[in-house]
């Protein structure tokens, strides 16, 4: 059986080394940057959210934009906002964001063109977030809900493109109770989604 020479030795060690540095990277990346997705469900009802005064009553259609800027699950709806104020600022819908209380963060640069609101009557008993509210250009509540269902959202499994294309084109849309399975946080910071 032949003998291990130095150069084997020190070759088997740095790749040992090489390998541990990698095991370490990966759990740091994995810990710090890869979120494990649960399902969770989560009921959204809207029947307690109203217009500030200064945007309730007849205009154009409104979407508000409900987000955490500590919820991971903001990623994966942030490029899809992003396609739908490109597809429908030209058209005149007038997009705003509701913060959670009490937090601090802003919005990619991307979503510039949404317009802050410092609250909005009725929101302070949400469920969870990322969510979204739709009124028509009467000035009704036509949708509320999340997204999507699953970890992230794009047009093929969103909610809200049927919507925002069925109130453009003057359809009657009602859907302000909705419930989905997907990547929420709580919204009030005693309460889990349900």
């Amino acid at each position: 059986m032949p003998v291990p020479t130095a150069k084997n030795l020190i070759a088997c060690l740095i790749t040992l080394v090489c390998a541990a540095g990698l095991w370490v990277a990966y759990d740091w990346f994995q810990g710090r940057y890869i979120r494990v997705f649960s399902d969770q469900t989560a009921l959204f009802a809207g029947d307690i959210l109203r217009l500030p005064a200064e945007l309730s009553g007849p205009g154009p259609i409104r979407v508000v934009h409900f987000w955490d800027p500590a919820c991971p699950c903001n990623v994966g709806n942030q490029q899809h906002l992003a396609d739908l104020l490109a597809q429908y600022v030209p058209q005149g819908v007038e997009f705003y964001a509701v913060q959670k209380p009490g937090t601090q963060g802003q919005l990619p640069a991307t979503l510039g063109a949404i317009k802050p609101l410092a609250s909005l009557p009725g929101s302070e008993h949400l469920s969870a977030s990322p969510a979204v509210a739709i009124w028509d250009r009467s000035g009704q509540l036509a949708y509320f809900g999340p997204y999507s269902e699953g970890a992230t959202c794009n047009a093929s499994n969103s909610f809200i493109d049927p919507v925002l294309r069925a109130l453009a084109t003057n359809r009657p849309v009602k859907a302000t109770h909705t419930m989905a399975v997907g990547c929420y946080c709580p919204w009030q910071a005693d309460a889990a989604p349900h």
